[in-house]
C-alpha cells in the first residue's frame, strides 16, 4: 500500500492534482461514491465544472452536467431496474454522449457491465444475450435487431431515453429523492476477437492503484496534458477507445464523438474543431490521408491501436503530417502494454516501441525458452493491469514478436497465423511487409492454402494504390530476389480492397475462405 500511495502521489502531482483541495475532493468523491467511473465523474464535475466534457452530433455538454446526469441516472437505475452489486448489464451503443453517461451510471450502481459491440450480427447478438442473461440490455435503437431482440432475458432499456430517466419522467419510476450510495465496484467486462468465431471475456475492476503505471507513461509519453481536445474515433466498446476516453475526462480535456466513421467527416470535424488528439485504428489513418491530410494538419498527436500500423502508412504519415503518429500495443485482457513514439516509428517504422512503465515482457519458443535476438516467438506480459484478478503473472498473448538490437519490439502476427510450409514456419506478416514495400501496393495479405506436398503454400491478396497498374507476374519477379524459397506465394490475386473487421483490422477468416474457394475471390473490379 505504501507503494501505492508514493505512485499516486506522483502522477497527481503529474497531472495537478497534488493540492490539499484537489486531494480534499479525490477523498470526497471516492467516500461518496466508492472507486468506480461515477466517481471519477464527481470528482473531474468539481475540478473542471463549467468546461465541455463530451460533444457529439446532437449536442455538448460540461463536466457539471456531464456528472449530474449520470448519478441522477444511476439512482434511477438502482430503483426502476434494480441494478446493483451481483447483477449484469449489457451496453450496445455507439460512440455518444448518452453512452458515456450509462457507461458511469451502471459503474455507479455497482453492477458488471458487458460492452457490446453493435455491429454483430442478429444471429452473433442473440447468442451472446443469450448466453449472458443480462438484467438489463440498453441499446442503441438501431443496433438491435427484432430478431435478438427476443433473446434478452432481461428488461431493454434504449439508450435516447437516458435524460428522460434521469429527470425521474420516466414510468418505471424517479429518483424520489433518493441518493446514490456507495458501492462496491463491478466489473468492466470486454469481448475480446472481432465478428466471427466465439468471443471471450476480459474483465476489469475500476482501481485507485492498479493503473498508475500506464497510466503515467501515457499521459508522459503522448504528452496529454499538453493537448486541448480530443477525437475519440476508435469505438468505445473496445478498450482502447475506452480507456483514452476515461483519462482525457479525468484531466479535463474536452472529447468529440461520432456514432459512426466516415474519412471525410472526420477530416471536416478535426479541421472545425481543430483536434489535436485523435485515436485511430491503422485503416481510419490511411483513409483520412486519402481523403483530405491538408484538414488534419491542427494534430499534434495521432494514437494508433488496435491493429498492426504498416511500416509504410507510418512513413506516409511522418512525410504528410510530422513527427505525430504513436502506435500503442496491448490486449483486451492485459491493457497497454507497449508504445512507439515518433522518433522510433522514424527510425523503425512500423514497431511496437517498449514497454509501458510497470509491465515486463518477454519472448519464447513453444517451450517457454527466451529467443535471441530477431528471433520471433510468442509473446508474454506481466504487469498488475493484466487480467481481473490483478495477478502479477505472465500472460500469453497470443501474439507473435521480435525484438532488435536496439531493444525496440515488432508485431509478426498472431500464433494461430503461422504457415508450415515444406516443414519451415512462415509468419504471414513477414512476407506482407516485403510486399508492402512495392511503390504500387496500397495493402496485402497472406493466407495459407492446401497443397501436396508442401502440406501449405501461400496465397497473396495485393491492393493496388488507386490508379496504378501492376500485374501478379510483375510483383513476383519484383518478390523472388526478396524472399526466401519457402516465403514465396504460389499464388498472387489483386483485389480491390481487402476485408477488415469494423475494428479495422484485417479479416483472415473472409481472406482463408476465398483462398479455398477461388471462384469466390473478390474480382478485380467489384
Amino acid at each position: 500500500m505504501g507503494a501505492g500511495l508514493v505512485k499516486l502521489a506522483g502522477v497527481l502531482r503529474m497531472i495537478g492534482w497534488l493540492s490539499p483541495a484537489a486531494v480534499g475532493k479525490l477523498a470526497a468523491s471516492i467516500r461518496t461514491y466508492g472507486v468506480n467511473l461515477l466517481a471519477l465523474l464527481h470528482l473531474s464535475a468539481n475540478m473542471h465544472g463549467s468546461k465541455a466534457a463530451l460533444a457529439d452530433e446532437r449536442e455538448t455538454v460540461t463536466y457539471r452536467e456531464l456528472f449530474g446526469r449520470a448519478e441522477a441516472l444511476s439512482a434511477a437505475l438502482r430503483e426502476a431496474y434494480g441494478l446493483s452489486p451481483g447483477r449484469k448489464a449489457g451496453l450496445l451503443c455507439r460512440n455518444h454522449v448518452s453512452c458515456v453517461t450509462f457507461l458511469a451510471a451502471v459503474s455507479g450502481t455497482g453492477a458488471d457491465l458487458v460492452l457490446l459491440n453493435p455491429d454483430l450480427g442478429a444471429g452473433q447478438l442473440s447468442g451472446m444475450l443469450d448466453k449472458h442473461g443480462f438484467d438489463l440490455l440498453i441499446a442503441d435503437r438501431d443496433c438491435l435487431p427484432q430478431a435478438a431482440a427476443t433473446s434478452c432475458s432481461g428488461a431493454v432499456l434504449w439508450s435516447d431515453d437516458a435524460a428522460r430517466l434521469a429527470d425521474g419522467r420516466s414510468g418505471a419510476g424517479s429518483r424520489s429523492g433518493r441518493k446514490n450510495r456507495r458501492t462496491s465496484t463491478g466489473s468492466l467486462v470486454l469481448l475480446t476477437g472481432g465478428t466471427t468465431g466465439e468471443a471471450k471475456t476480459a474483465a476489469h475492476k475500476p482501481s485507485l492503484f492498479r493503473y498508475l503505471d500506464g497510466f503515467a507513461d501515457f499521459v508522459s509519453r503522448l504528452r496529454v496534458l499538453h493537448h486541448a481536445n480530443a477525437y475519440v474515433a476508435t469505438p468505445l466498446y473496445h478498450g482502447y477507445g475506452l480507456a483514452v476516453l476515461l483519462l482525457f475526462l479525468a484531466v479535463g480535456k474536452t472529447v468529440v464523438l461520432r456514432r459512426r466513421f466516415d474519412a471525410d467527416e472526420a477530416c471536416r470535424l478535426i479541421r472545425g474543431h481543430r483536434i489535436e488528439f485523435v485515436t485511430v485504428v491503422p485503416l481510419m489513418l490511411h483513409r483520412m490521408l486519402d481523403a483530405d491530410p491538408e484538414a488534419l494538419q491542427s494534430l499534434r498527436c495521432i494514437a494508433s491501436g488496435g491493429a498492426e500500423l504498416s511500416p509504410k502508412l507510418a512513413m506516409k504519415t511522418e512525410c504528410r503530417l510530422g513527427e505525430v503518429l504513436y502506435n500503442l500495443y496491448g490486449t483486451s485482457e492485459t491493457g497497454l502494454n507497449m508504445i512507439a513514439g515518433p522518433r522510433e516509428l522514424s527510425r523503425a517504422p512500423g514497431t511496437i516501441g517498449t514497454p509501458v512503465k510497470g509491465v515486463k515482457v518477454k519472448i519464447v519458443d513453444d517451450g517457454g525458452k527466451e529467443v535471441g535476438i530477431g528471433q520471433v516467438g510468442h509473446l508474454l506480459v506481466k504487469s498488475k493491469g493484466a487480467g481481473a484478478s490483478g495477478v502479477n503473472a505472465w500472460v500469453k498473448t497470443g501474439d507473435l514478436a521480435r525484438r532488435d538490437e536496439s531493444g525496440l519490439y515488432f508485431w509478426s502476427g498472431r500464433a494461430d497465423d503461422m504457415i508450415i510450409s515444406g516443414g519451415e514456419n512462415v509468419y504471414p506478416r513477414d512476407v506482407e511487409r516485403v510486399i508492402l514495400e512495392h511503390p504500387a501496393v496500397a495493402d496485402a495479405a497472406v493466407v495459407g492454402v492446401a497443397d501436396e506436398p508442401y502440406g501449405e503454400r501461400l496465397k497473396a491478396f495485393v491492393q493496388p494504390e488507386a490508379d496504378v497498374q501492376v500485374t501478379p507476374a510483375e510483383l513476383a519477379d519484383w518478390l523472388r530476389p526478396r524472399l526466401a524459397r519457402f516465403q514465396m506465394p504460389r499464388e498472387i490475386v489483386l483485389v480491390d480492397r481487402l476485408p477488415h473487421t469494423p475494428l479495422g483490422k484485417l479479416d483472415r477468416k473472409a481472406l482463408i475462405g476465398l483462398a479455398a474457394s477461388p471462384a469466390a475471390a473478390p474480382p478485380k473490379n467489384s
